[in-house]
């Protein structure tokens, strides 16, 4: 089928946003792009430069440094998708940490930093055939996208799931830090000034708190190829 399309899913965290694009992705043929991984290296600099701790966020230091960050996702063989390099560096296990987890929507708040991403997204989707998620895809970087997918799950769903991975990579947390963050972080989203996160009006919405990733797979596709074949 040689009708390609761009697929633009957004949603809060922890929903599986990734995960159900890289289905696609591989399933279609199609180029995966995680722009939340964007900007967790994003965040991951600040950190690294000492612009942002739990006291203190240094923002006018981090917009200055804006044109010195290169980013760049480079497919990796072997796990099957592109990982994130930053100024030339592997840095896709170090930006899934929780500490980073903590940090991310708010320098996602910064104007220069989407502006700066956003660019670069819209880039990335010239010439379609790409799934890719984050929280203002559908509504920002893509409002022409021909399907959009609005993800959403309870936030004690979304805070186990997450809770699992963490445990799963060695991390010592407590659920209850998992869950504040979440909270936060959905907070954060929302309120915004700039692209605050927005279930687009033509989007097509997912509660996958009682689906799982098969049956939500499925349902998606089902939606895909009506599209594709109109």
């Amino acid at each position: 089928m040689d009708k390609k399309i761009i697929i633009a899913i957004d949603g809060f965290s922890s929903t599986g946003k990734s995960t159900l694009a890289k289905q696609l992705a591989k399933h279609l043929g199609y180029v995966f792009i995680d722009t939340g991984a964007m900007y967790r290296a994003i965040a991951f600099f600040s950190m690294q430069k000492g612009y942002i701790n739990n006291d203190f966020f240094d923002k006018e230091s981090l917009i200055k440094s804006l044109p010195t960050i290169r980013l760049q996702f480079k497919f990796n063989a072997e796990l099957g998708f592109a990982e994130m390099y930053l100024n030339g560096e592997n840095v896709e296990k170090q930006i899934r940490s929780f500490e980073v987890s903590g940090f991310v929507s708010k320098v996602a708040e910064i104007t220069e930093v989407r502006t700066k991403l956003v660019e670069q997204q819209q880039e990335m989707g010239k010439d379609k055939g790409i799934v890719m998620d984050g929280r203002d895809i559908g509504t920002v970087v893509f409002p022409e996208a021909e399907l959009k997918i609005f993800m959403t799950a309870s936030a004690q769903t979304r805070a186990q799931r997450r809770y699992d991975e963490l445990l799963q990579k060695g991390d010592t947390v407590t659920f209850e830090e998992v869950f504040n963050n979440v909270v936060e972080r959905d907070y954060i989203d929302t309120h915004r000034s700039n692209s605050p996160l927005a279930k687009a009006d033509d989007a097509v919405e997912i509660d996958n708190s009682n689906l799982t990733r098969a049956e939500q797979f499925d349902l998606v596709l089902e939606v895909v190829n009506e599209i594709l074949r109109s």
